[in-house]
């Protein structure tokens, strides 16, 4: 049983049923890169003001620096009597340089400790999110070039409704994927926040140089309030909430994929390479991949709610139960990551069956919309159109025909506005190219934000 570091105040060993409970080793040790790299800028500060010597601060970063070495290279012990990555980096430094090790933790307090640990690894982890998704949103700009003639029905209440183009429907969700990019870069905003030297809650006594850590450690800003600083997970909570809805959208993606690979659609066919078969039914190509991040959506929002509802009651300042949080935040962050990087793999792959998605809007009566315009175009109010379209539409149903499929004859007996011309604006091709609203389906709108996204793009990838 290795020996605390707190331990003066007490008269009796620590219970192992009490180690193993609090230990949060297995947890919070991929920290570690972030603890000695905090470690090694708090111990230049102690320097810089005198509070420690020069040559002990150089004997410090030496030993924090072999420590990093020893765990990159799987040498290091792991023991769960001394609970969390931050002691065991401090207790591994006293075996090595001795006494001087104890100087390491002068004006901090682990609780300030672990808020820069977790904001450092934070501050990585948003950054590597909002490339993966940048990667993603190109993807989708891709493909809607690739196939950007394509129609296929467009669906509200799963009911075919009206034609759009394809590309039109991939630019959703690069939309999508555009606002979720701007929610992680704002979040960066409160977690590039700099919590070290507020110590346990109340600040510390000794002349510290909060700004020359910040510099050091890449931080724009300092946290205004000690209590506050220890106390805050905010940040943690904002980006599992951003995490959360970026999954929705790939959950949403994932479920239109699953349908769409059906055969009931047939619209598309995922790679062999990302699909599983069945034990029992050799026919069987199963979207397992989308199944899953439809799935994982669930966890999680399991961790966002998981957080919500640890920091509700939680008094000020720090308290032991916030030892949770990183259990939340380290299994969205792999889960988010996971499924972003799968996406990324699966969709320049992804087969489209054209045919298939253009025979499907030739029934449904897609067309519905589109001659109850013509209607008002011709003098009728739009709800007068909208009941004599209804009535047509219930007649041809009754036949088994579509509305283009009746006569002129047909047609008119519901109103004398229709004409002949009536047939040329229920096409396909009329019924999506006349839709040139800002942010409509007509070709020529959905090749203008093609060609602005391009160009966020280009920014996007320069930055990233």
């Amino acid at each position: 049983m290795a020996e605390k570091l707190w331990d003066g105040r007490f008269s009796e060993k620590t219970d192992k049923m009490v180690e193993d409970f609090t230990s949060s080793i297995e947890i919070d040790k991929r920290l570690y890169p972030y603890d000695i790299e905090g470690s090694i800028a708090h111990c230049r500060m102690l320097a810089k003001t005198a509070i420690i010597s020069e040559a002990d601060a150089s004997e410090l970063i030496e030993g924090l620096a072999a420590i990093k070495l020893e765990i990159e290279r799987g040498k290091f012990r792991f023991d769960n009597s001394l609970e969390d990555i931050h002691m065991h980096i401090e207790a591994r430094l006293i075996q090595k340089v001795g006494k001087v090790a104890q100087k390491l933790h002068t004006a901090r307090s682990r609780n300030d400790q672990v808020a820069l640990d977790v904001r450092m690894y934070l501050r990585d982890e948003t950054l590597k999110t909002i490339k993966r998704l940048v990667l993603l949103t190109k993807i989708m700009v891709d493909l809607a070039k690739t196939h950007l003639d394509v129609v296929l029905p467009g669906y509200t209440h799963l009911q075919r409704a009206q034609p759009v183009l394809l590309s039109h429907h991939f630019m959703a969700y690069y939309e999508m994927f555009s606002r979720d990019i701007d929610r992680f870069k704002d979040g960066l905003k409160r977690i590039n926040v700099l919590p070290l030297g507020s110590a346990a809650l109340a600040g510390t006594t000794y002349p510290i140089d909060r700004e020359h850590t910040a510099r050091l450690l890449d931080f724009p800003k300092i946290s205004a309030n000690s209590i506050d600083a220890v106390s805050d997970r905010d940040f943690v909570i904002e980006f599992i909430s951003a995490a959360s809805i970026c999954m929705v959208h790939l959950s949403r993606l994932s479920e239109e994929f699953i349908l769409w690979s059906s055969s009931e659609f047939g619209f598309v066919e995922l790679p062999d390479s990302f699909t599983t078969g069945s034990s029992i039914m050799p026919q069987k190509k199963n979207p397992d991949v989308p199944e899953l991040v439809r799935g994982k959506t669930g966890r999680v929002f399991g961790d966002l709610v998981s957080l919500l509802t640890m920091m509700k009651s939680l008094p000020l300042s720090y308290n032991r139960d916030m030892q949770e949080d990183k259990t939340a935040l380290f299994n969205t962050v792999d889960i988010l990551s996971e499924c972003i990087e799968i996406y990324i793999k699966m969709l320049p792959k992804l087969k489209i069956n054209h045919e298939a998605m253009q025979q499907a809007t030739s029934r449904g009566f897609l067309n519905a919309t589109d001659m109850a315009d013509y209607l008002v175009a011709g003098g009728m109010p739009f709800r007068q159109a909208h009941g004599c379209v209804g009535k047509a539409v219930a007649y041809a149903s009754r036949l088994k025909k579509e509305l283009h499929e009746l006569t002129l004859e047909e047609l008119q007996s519901f109103s004398s506005h229709i004409k002949k011309d009536i047939f040329d604006i229920l096409t396909t091709d009329q019924m999506i190219n006349r839709r040139t609203s800002f942010g409509g389906t007509a070709s020529v709108c959905v090749k203008a934000a093609i060609k602005a996204a391009e160009k966020e793009l280009k920014l996007k990838l320069m930055v990233s």
